[in-house]
């Protein structure tokens, strides 16, 4: 956004980099609890490991995701405003996406707390399938953002 000055102004720049930032944190954290809660799903309910893994799933969602998540929200509408995306095809989809990995964080969290509880409702099998959503996304969200097809 070269030259674009919206009600941001020259913060514009600052305001993309501290979101790009985040949702690289964001990301790392969405690919990290799937892959603690494939090796939590192999410790024995109630084992020392068992409660290790509920202790590092728990830092992950506090210290990494949450922060992260409210900080690419509060940044991504702030330039989102900034450049008028509301009217863009693009922006809607990426909307769309960014509002579909938020629902996978809360499922990730909900799927922890049953781990927790000593219920394995999954195979491993399939949690390490469904540690490859984020990746999926964010390519998505790349070309919405970068070629704008729509």
């Amino acid at each position: 956004m070269n030259g674009y000055i919206g009600w941001l102004g020259p913060a514009h720049n600052w305001v993309l980099a501290a979101h790009v930032t985040f949702v690289i944190f964001w990301m790392a954290g969405l690919f990290l609890l799937p892959r603690f809660y494939v090796y939590h799903q192999e410790a024995a309910v109630g084992s020392p490991d068992d409660r290790a893994w509920i202790e590092r799933e728990a830092r992950v969602r506090s210290i990494i995701l949450t922060p992260a998540m409210i900080a690419v929200w509060v940044l991504g509408l702030m330039l989102a405003f900034d450049i008028g995306a509301w009217t863009q095809g693009w922006f809607h989809a990426k909307l769309a996406l960014v509002i579909g990995l938020s629902a996978y964080q809360g499922w990730l969290g909900a799927y922890g707390k049953k781990l927790a509880n000593g219920q394995r409702p999954l195979s491993s099998k399939a949690v390490r399938a469904i540690n490859e959503i984020p990746g999926i996304a964010a390519a998505l969200i790349v070309v919405l953002v970068i070629v704008r097809p729509f």
